[in-house]
């Protein structure tokens, strides 16, 4: 029986490399001992084969293979692409 693949969510942080991006997954997890409500985030590097997602956009990344040292994600789906809007010389 095979096991299921992982999936996160998260924001694409930069897209500046060659069919890669970086998408920050935030957390909120509860202090064990505490009670506190913690936050946490972890950047991942993931394969975007046609360079579609741009910074702003929130992914679902799914895991796969080793694609590089640092590439272990690829871009499943885009659920939310921000609207760039152009900066007019006044």
């Amino acid at each position: 029986m095979r096991e299921q693949r992982r999936a996160l969510t998260g924001v694409v942080t930069s897209d500046k490399m060659e069919k890669t991006v970086v998408v920050e997954v935030v957390r909120v997890t509860r202090h064990p001992l505490y009670g506190k409500v913690i936050k946490t985030h972890k950047k991942y590097k993931a394969h975007d084969e046609n360079n579609v997602a741009k910074i702003g956009d929130t992914v679902r990344i799914r895991e796969c293979r080793p694609i590089s040292k640092d590439k272990t994600f690829f871009v499943e789906e885009i659920l939310n692409t921000v609207v760039q809007v152009a900066e007019a010389n006044v």
